[in-house]
């Protein structure tokens, strides 16, 4: 039976692909069939003849199971907004079921799955808007890893994150400490509070890196808080 963990973040644009494809790659290292799968993806552009999105095209890169990018994102949209808008404008409604079969289709080729949402943790994806990318988790009924995006106001967004998780019956398994900006005062200092409050283990604190690759972001990672989540060892 394939292990399913939800990514999400405290914001977009802090690094939740990047660190799926870590955690995808560590997962590899450890002898295990692992994706991170992105259900829901919006914003293409056009490259060398055909619509990509940089999300999928980087998840798909990081696993090594055989996936195609269509078992990786089997809903892209092209317009770069909130996914239900983006698919509003392109008649191309998001609905519940095929989500979830699209997403369970290649769970017998793997050992671990990294479903990683959309932007922060409540995000509407349907036309109505009365099904978010947190009702998408509890779905799963998916254990939640937290990346954190480290900036001016990180603690109160990972806080909120946490209860919003706690609040639909979820686990927050661990969490991230990714650094988005690189100038930010006090840096050690909030993720001590950081470390101080969430109530889950840190699974690594990613600097600012010029090249932040799988591999790269994935040498910053607990080697022993990573075992204990992905492979039961105390």
């Amino acid at each position: 039976m394939t292990g399913t963990y939800f990514i999400t973040g405290t914001d977009t644009e802090i690094g939740k692909t990047t660190c799926t494809a870590a955690l995808t790659h560590a997962a590899a290292q450890r002898g295990l069939r692992a994706a991170g799968l992105k259900p829901v993806a919006a914003g293409q552009e056009l490259r060398a003849g055909r619509w990509v999105n940089e999300d999928v095209a980087l998840l798909h890169a990081a696993q090594t199971v055989g996936l195609t990018e269509q078992e990786i994102g089997p809903i892209q949209l092209r317009t770069p907004c909130a996914p239900h808008l983006a698919a509003r404008l392109e008649g191309r409604p998001i609905r519940r079921a095929e989500v979830l079969a699209a997403l369970r289709a290649p769970l017998p080729k793997l050992d671990l799955a990294f479903v990683e949402g959309v932007g922060g943790f409540r995000v509407p994806l349907d036309e109505e808007a009365r099904w978010d990318s947190a009702d998408l988790a509890r779905d799963l009924a998916a254990p939640v890893i937290l990346v954190a995006g480290l900036r001016l106001g990180c603690i109160n967004h990972a806080l909120l994150t946490a209860e919003a998780v706690s609040a639909r019956g979820l686990t927050l398994a661990g969490w991230i400490a990714n650094t988005v900006d690189g100038q930010m005062l006090q840096h050690g200092e909030n993720l001590a509070t950081l470390r101080a409050l969430l109530p889950a283990p840190c699974l690594g604190a990613i600097p600012r890196l010029d090249s932040p690759t799988p591999e790269a972001v994935a040498a910053y990672f607990d080697a022993a808080a990573l075992d204990r989540l992905l492979l039961n060892k105390d």
